[in-house]
């Protein structure tokens, strides 16, 4: 068959009336920043949105999705490539272009030679896959040359400057860390020799704080050549992204940011005063993990969030600083990875276990533990005291009053913050997969969040489980897949042929094809058990045919690509490396002619046809030409 994006107007059309027909409000690509493609000869081994390849994308996305959700856009350190520790202020200088520093729109800073010679040497040229160990160096010697010639150049210093003043806050801090890496020859502060430098921002009376100001200047004037060296490489990863911001604007893309529930070291350095002296974020033990999961994150601490009074305090101040931040940058909205980490975060001593034996607990949930018991918002008439701490279901009632409390980052910082923005709640996407306690589902069920189903982690012999798609209410957002998990098609795959997968089968049909006699719906289980592509076409039915008004589809699941992007507990150059084809449009092409990959045309059809003979004859136009570009 010929490509069904051949008449790519009509495609479109059709594609964007049957959306709205299932009721889809937003259809959004995830794609992190380094999956981006690259041009043919200008692959300099890691992808940004701000390429000429990343406008492609864009390109391609018009009509079909409304929006793009990136990952975390925080710069990563040179032995962890993973963006979900990247900084909270400071962009991945990784994301910039460096082609577009060869033009003439950027004063030709950056010599063509040095580009090309950075894309020729790149080790994975011909795979779509980043070569992160090889960029991390590689860009930063480009972007010094550029600086050098940048500061003998008048071209956008105004900009430089203005730019420099509206971001003090942050990029002081963040440039002032950069100055002592160099001082210390080591990027992890408490490596440091100098007890002043690992709390330079954090004096404990005016005697220090006097001392601590005199160092501050001393390493300005130091060190001026890297703070301004790093304020330059912000300056340009700020002045592109607001270009792509612009083109997709133009394109009717919306993008999304990604907020990790991490804090690089760098914040950690820069912000330490605010978070919880001795306590890590992590999670408790569960199937996957007999000891739970030590993610050494630092927790804010609650006492300067808020003042007694209800006000922000200044720890408040700083994430509302963020979040106001990303919803200006990103007016698609936010997506804020675990949730659970805002509203009843699971916390731990630094050192130990994150187990209740060790001293672990709920930081707002844990009223009988003799430390946590001063934040705690749960009393001890709220808990079921026959189930351990570490389950969700420990609280089993809450005030209005007590869910105002554990909402309250949520209401007066994060909700308030897209307000001031111009946006609603809808903006905010929450993370909320895997395990909810009763708080957290009742400040999402307050404050009528967005939440997530992932349809793939179904539990498919609970008749009611919440990712099953014809329990999934309209207010969410559904996928069947993230990140995190294998593609749709490699789960088929894996689970055909197995009494996995018959659960899974029963309900699709239960669900989908409920209209075909007994022979035909036995006869479809009998398929969806044995062919994986049915089963995963299925899989990606059952997301349009729901109630969801919002819907996700991460690129690989798209394009059918049998490889996974993130392996949790994995590092090096291998994980967090996939990107999208260079040639993806001729790639997605290849891949529907083959049955691979999200076939929209056909998906949709069959699940307006799910939906029903009655709400299928009301559209058998739209069915018609659907048909069509099967």
């Amino acid at each position: 068959m010929d490509c069904v994006l051949e008449d790519k107007k009509h495609y479109k059309k059709l594609v964007h009336e049957a959306l709205k027909t299932l009721g889809k409000k937003n259809f959004a690509l995830i794609v992190h920043g380094s999956s981006f493609p690259s041009d043919e000869g200008k692959n300099v081994g890691f992808g940004s949105p701000n390429s000429a390849a990343g406008k492609r994308v864009i390109d391609f996305a018009e009509g079909i999705f409304n929006a793009i959700q990136l990952g975390p856009q925080g710069k990563t350190k040179g032995i962890d490539s993973s963006p979900y520790t990247g900084t909270i202020f400071s962009t991945n200088p990784l994301f910039i272009d460096l082609e577009q520093l060869t033009t003439e729109e950027w004063g030709g800073i950056l010599s063509e030679n040095t580009f090309k010679a950075i894309c020729n040497n790149n080790p994975n040229n011909d795979i779509n896959k980043t070569a992160y160990s090889y960029i991390f160096v590689e860009h930063e010697k480009a972007l010094r040359e550029a600086f050098e010639n940048f500061n003998n150049s008048k071209k956008l210093k105004k900009e430089y400057e203005k730019f420099k003043k509206e971001n003090a806050f942050w990029l002081e801090k963040d440039s002032l860390y950069e100055a002592l890496i160099v001082e210390h020859q080591n990027d992890y502060y408490p490596m440091w020799k100098s007890d002043m430098d690992k709390r330079l921002f954090n004096p404990k009376n005016e005697e220090e704080e006097e001392a601590f100001a005199n160092r501050i200047e001393e390493l300005k004037a130091k060190y001026q050549d890297v703070i301004e060296f790093y304020c330059f490489c912000q300056f340009v990863a700020f002045e592109q992204n607001e270009q792509t911001r612009k083109y997709a604007k133009k394109h009717d893309i919306k993008m999304i940011a990604d907020r990790q529930v991490a804090f690089s070291d760098r914040d950690t350095w820069a912000y330490q005063r605010y978070f919880l002296d001795g306590w890590c974020l992590g999670c408790p033990p569960d199937y996957f993990s007999e000891d739970g999961q030590a993610w050494g994150f630092p927790v804010m601490n609650p006492e300067t969030l808020f003042n007694e009074d209800g006000s922000l305090g200044k720890g408040g101040e700083l994430m509302k600083r963020l979040y106001k931040k990303m919803f200006t940058e990103n007016p698609g909205g936010v997506r804020i990875d675990h949730i659970v980490g805002l509203i009843d975060p699971w916390v731990y001593v630094k050192g130990h276990k994150p187990k209740i034996e060790e001293g672990a607990g709920r930081l707002y949930s844990s009223p009988e533990h003799p430390f946590l018991s001063r934040f705690a918002i749960a009393t001890m008439d709220d808990l079921n005291m026959e189930v351990e701490a570490d389950k969700e279901k420990r609280v089993k009632s809450l005030t209005k009053e007590q869910v105002k409390k554990y909402g309250a980052l949520i209401e007066k910082i994060v909700i308030a913050a897209a307000k001031e923005c111009g946006l609603d709640k809808d903006a905010i996407v929450c993370e909320d997969l895997g395990t909810l306690t009763y708080p957290v589902e009742q400040v999402m069920k307050e404050y009528k969040l967005n939440g997530m189903r992932l349809t793939q982690f179904v539990v498919a012999e609970e008749p009611e489980h919440p990712y099953r798609g014809c329990n999934i209410e309209e207010h969410c957002w559904t996928m069947v897949g993230t990140h995190d998990n294998e593609p749709i098609a490699m789960w088929a795959k894996n689970i055909v042929n197995t009494p996995e997968s018959y659960p899974h089968a029963k309900n699709l049909v239960e669900d989908l094809f409920f209209e075909l006699d007994e022979k035909g719906q036995n006869d479809t289980i009998v398929r969806l058990t044995t062919d994986s592509s049915f089963l995963t076409q299925t899989k990606f039915v059952e997301l349009f045919a729901s109630k969801a008004e919002n819907v996700q589809v991460f690129f690989t699941d798209l394009l059918g690509i049998m490889d996974v992007y993130n392996r949790p507990g994995t590092s090096g150059d291998k994980n967090w490396s996939l990107r999208m084809p260079n040639n993806f449009e001729e790639f997605y092409c290849e891949q529907l002619k083959k049955g691979k990959g999200l076939n929209l045309p056909l998906v949709l059809k069959l699940a307006i046809e799910a939906r029903g003979a009655k709400f299928a004859e009301k559209n058998h136009k739209l069915l018609e030409e659907l048909q069509r570009l099967i």
